[in-house]
């Protein structure tokens, strides 16, 4: 069976940032950081993979290179067989993505405003989109917070929002940057239960969620890959993982933010 996610090989460097006075000494000097080297990443269908690493390791550039929205500078991308360099607006129709950095939602229009704009352009017609936001709103508890403001919102409620707009078109890959960050105990246990369940569980979606939170990972995650050094590490089932991530790297559960008791 090929995977849903096929990375191989890929490598990424950027330019590192310089000082006003760097350019006036060396006009012409340009310096890069090597982020990921030689990536090799498959994930099969219905899998809800955590990926994990240290700040800096370059879990949000993987992301990235995932949603297409940047091109490796060796190596093949592909997502459901589609190369994501020849063909990112095939790849996009197939994917939800909610990164950390969000900033591409309206400030000063509504959250329901705010999700009709982001359906349309993914052709939903003004009555499916009234629909589909309506179950998600109910599916994410976004009714009280959904004719606010965008710049109302707090962090929490942003992040719901973000994944509720991931989901408008029913896309059969999700890249999740950190989707839980933000939200109250019971949010983000919710929303933690529902991608686990529902959209793994039941409807065989393939999940990447890059994550610090290693009980996260052990409670909800099938598999794991652990990103280090711009290489990965280790990946395969979390129960036989888990605690040689944690063990080698010293990552633990930090996090505050989830509850264990059962909706």
């Amino acid at each position: 069976m090929k995977p849903v996610i096929d990375m191989e090989g890929v490598y990424k460097s950027f330019t590192q940032p310089r000082t006003l006075g760097e350019i006036f000494l060396h006009p012409m000097a340009r310096k890069r950081i090597q982020v990921l080297s030689g990536v090799t990443l498959r994930v099969q269908q219905g899998t809800l993979l955590g990926l994990v690493g240290s700040n800096g390791a370059g879990k949000t550039t993987m992301l990235r290179l995932l949603s297409a929205t940047v091109t490796p500078d060796e190596g093949v991308v592909k997502i459901l067989g589609q190369d994501a360099t020849r063909r990112p607006n095939t790849v996009h129709k197939n994917l939800g993505v909610v990164l950390d950095d969000e900033r591409s939602f309206f400030w000063r229009l509504t959250a329901r405003q705010n999700l009709l704009f982001f359906a349309s352009l993914y052709n939903l017609s003004n009555k499916a989109a009234k629909k589909r936001i309506d179950a998600l709103a109910q599916l994410l508890d976004l009714g009280p917070e959904l004719d606010k403001a965008f710049r109302n919102l707090s962090t929490g409620w942003r992040h719901r929002l973000a994944l509720a707009r991931a989901l408008l078109h029913d896309p059969q890959v999700l890249l999740l940057d950190e989707p839980t960050r933000g939200m109250d105990p019971k949010a983000a246990h919710k929303a933690r239960a529902l991608v686990a369940q529902r959209l793994v569980g039941e409807q065989k979606k393939t999940v990447v969620m890059a994550t610090h939170d290693l009980r996260t990972v052990q409670r909800w995650c099938q598999s794991l890959a652990l990103l280090d050094g711009g290489k990965i590490a280790m990946q395969g089932p979390v129960h036989e993982l888990i605690e040689q991530v944690e063990s080698r790297f010293g990552l633990s559960d930090t996090s505050q933010d989830e509850t264990e008791t059962e909706e």
